[in-house]
C-alpha cells in the first residue's frame, strides 16, 4: 500500500510540475488516504502480533 501512496505523491509532483493543480491535488489527497489507511492496518497488524505473542519453540 506503500507503494501505491508513493505513486501516486509521484503523479502528483509530475502534475504540479506542469501546471494541471487539480490532477495534483486530487493525486495527493489519494496518496494521503491511501498512506494513513497503510499505517492503520500497520498499527492493528502490529497490536494483534504483540496480543497473540511467540508461537514459536522456546530459545534456550
Amino acid at each position: 500500500m506503500l507503494g501505491w501512496a508513493l505513486t501516486f505523491l509521484i503523479v502528483a509532483l509530475i502534475a504540479a510540475a506542469f501546471g494541471f493543480g487539480g490532477l495534483a491535488g486530487t493525486a495527493i489527497e489519494i496518496a494521503k488516504v491511501i498512506f494513513f489507511i497503510a499505517i492503520v492496518l500497520f498499527v492493528l497488524s502490529a497490536v494483534f502480533g504483540f496480543m497473540r505473542g511467540r508461537t514459536g519453540p522456546p530459545i534456550a
